[in-house]
């Protein structure tokens, strides 16, 4: 994961000297990723994509695609409310989770623990197996010790 650093500038684009030298923002020189940092990298891309296969899945919801489900228009309103949001949501996540970005990984757990949340307390708003309940907790599990020992990691 790569930081932004302030970098003292004396001159500007046309090769004049700058009014507001060291105001400007790079990133900062490349420092070799650690084990743990990797390791979460992986588990994050490999993350985004079954996050991108379950947006695509509540999209094929939406569409209707799915032969002999009940169609979409006839769910309760709140039931409908639930699917949209989880249609925008896992996408913006299973992004944010690809580019191992701070804020994908704060979309992510918004995602992951909405749907545990909406699982146990109102199942009739989103129906999930206790399998599935139990693999997104693991999920979320291993994604906080992955990132506790990358925090914790002697660079």
């Amino acid at each position: 994961m790569r930081g932004l650093t302030k970098v003292g500038a004396t001159r500007d684009g046309r090769g004049r000297a700058s009014e507001m030298a060291g105001d400007r923002i790079e990133r900062s020189p490349r420092v070799p990723q650690t084990g743990w940092d990797v390791v979460l990298v992986w588990f994050m891309r490999i993350t985004a994509l079954f996050w991108v296969v379950k947006g695509i899945s509540t999209w094929a919801t939406i569409l209707d695609v799915f032969p002999g489900a009940r169609p979409f228009e006839s769910e309760p309103l709140g039931r409908q409310t639930v699917i949209v949001f989880f249609a925008v949501i896992d996408f913006m996540a299973a992004i944010g989770l690809w580019l191992t970005s701070a804020w994908g990984g704060v979309v992510w757990l918004l995602a992951a623990t909405s749907a545990v949340t909406l699982a146990i307390l109102t199942p009739h708003l989103l129906p999930m197996s206790l399998s599935s309940i139990a693999v997104h907790g693991s999920i979320i599990v291993i994604y906080f010790a992955l990132s506790w020992a990358a925090a914790r990691e002697v660079r």
